[in-house]
Order: C-alpha cells, then sequence, then structure tokens
C-alpha cells in the first residue's frame, strides 16, 4: 500500500513505504511538474516539432505523462512517451490520484496511462502513444530518439546509482541533436557530470520550495 498525501496546491503525492521520500514536492506536484518538465523541458520543444519522442526516468504517479498528454492534445502534436519504472504503483492506487480534478479533465486518461501493458506501445490518445518498461533503466531496451528527457528518478540521497555518470552516457546516446534533459536535481557533481558527457548545461530557478533545478541540452 501507498500513503497518500496532499501537496500545498491541493494536488496528491506519493508517500515511498520502500524509500522513505515522496514522489512529489509537498509544496505542490502539479505545480511542480508544470514547472520543472513541461515549462523548463517539453514547451521549449512543442513549438519546433510535430512529432515529439519523450523519454521519462520514472514513471512513478503518471503526472509527468498525464500533463504531457494533455499538452500534446492542446497543440495537437503527436507524442511518443517512453518511460522506466522499477517500481509501479498499483492502478488502484493511481485511481485514488486526485490530478484529473485538479485539472479539471477526465480521469479516464490518467487511468489509461495506469492501466497500459508493460513493454507494449499503447495509444491512450490519437495524438499520444506510450511505451513504458518495468525495469531498471541499466536493464530497459532504450528505443531511443529523444527530444526531451524527463529525469525524474528519487533523489541522490536515496538512488545514488541513479546520479551516476552512466545512466547519463546512455540517455546522451539516445537522444537526437538538438534535444533537452531536465531535472529537479541541481547538484555540482552531478552537473559536472552533464558537462563532461558533453551537454551544455544550465541552472535555472527551481519550482516554489527548491532553489535551483538543471536544463541540459544536447546539441
Amino acid at each position: 500500500m501507498i500513503s497518500l498525501i496532499e501537496t500545498q496546491d491541493g494536488s496528491h503525492s506519493i508517500l515511498s513505504e520502500r524509500f522513505g521520500v515522496t514522489y512529489h514536492s509537498k509544496y505542490g506536484a502539479i505545480q511542480e511538474s508544470q514547472h520543472v518538465f513541461l515549462g523548463a523541458g517539453l514547451n521549449l520543444v512543442l513549438p519546433k516539432r510535430d512529432n515529439i519522442r519523450i523519454f521519462e526516468m520514472g514513471f512513478g504517479t503518471g503526472l509527468n505523462a498525464y500533463l504531457s498528454l494533455l499538452s500534446a492534445q492542446k497543440a495537437q502534436k503527436q507524442i511518443y512517451y517512453e518511460a522506466v519504472e522499477a517500481f509501479p504503483i498499483e492502478v488502484e492506487e493511481a485511481q485514488r490520484l486526485n490530478y484529473a480534478q485538479q485539472l479539471g479533465e477526465d480521469s479516464a486518461q490518467l487511468e489509461a496511462l495506469h492501466q497500459a501493458k508493460w513493454g507494449e506501445e499503447i495509444a491512450i490518445a490519437p495524438h499520444f502513444h506510450l511505451l513504458k518498461w518495468q525495469q531498471s533503466l541499466e536493464e530497459a531496451t532504450l528505443r531511443g530518439g529523444y527530444d526531451v528527457v524527463y529525469y525524474d528518478a528519487f533523489g541522490p540521497r536515496t538512488q545514488p546509482e541513479l546520479w551516476e555518470r552512466a545512466p547519463f552516457q546512455r540517455l546522451y546516446d539516445a537522444m537526437n541533436a538538438d534535444s533537452v534533459l531536465v531535472t529537479y536535481c541541481a547538484k555540482g557533481v552531478f552537473k559536472r557530470n552533464l558537462k563532461d558527457i558533453g551537454f551544455k548545461v544550465e541552472g535555472l530557478p527551481g519550482p516554489p520550495g527548491k532553489r535551483e533545478m538543471t536544463r541540459a541540452f544536447k546539441v
């Protein structure tokens, strides 16, 4: 079972009993996702391309995927969305999340994201295809060609192995030229690793409650 909590913007987050940390910021789950992953990532690419390939490390509650789906429908752009999640939540648990209500949307598409079979590409909506891997990033077979990467793993203190050089080298190799990676993390050693790999790295103001976040470009 999971522990559901309400964040300061009224949207839900989850407390992971396995790791003892929450999936989203206590200052606002929707607010954080819109700021870090949509605002600093997808919204840069959306006006430039009609077909966009997104990779997410850490599918979690499905919030980033859901917001991206809504953006695809609004912009009438095609999004292929690939995600890795080693410890997925149950569909019944996802049905308790209030994201659709908070956004004034139908919850059926959020539920469909969680009901989609693992390892099989599914058309969730006419403008949105989803492929989820129930594996670690190291184990997953990435299709590549990514325009946007959402790196939303638990933080370096919780899962330090996910913030070492190797996973980011793998993602860099799987990304298109002129693509972008975004994450809430702004640790100095992490940013140095990105630069060493070849990313052009910049620090941006973080969402409420966090001073800085990171955006990195593969140019």
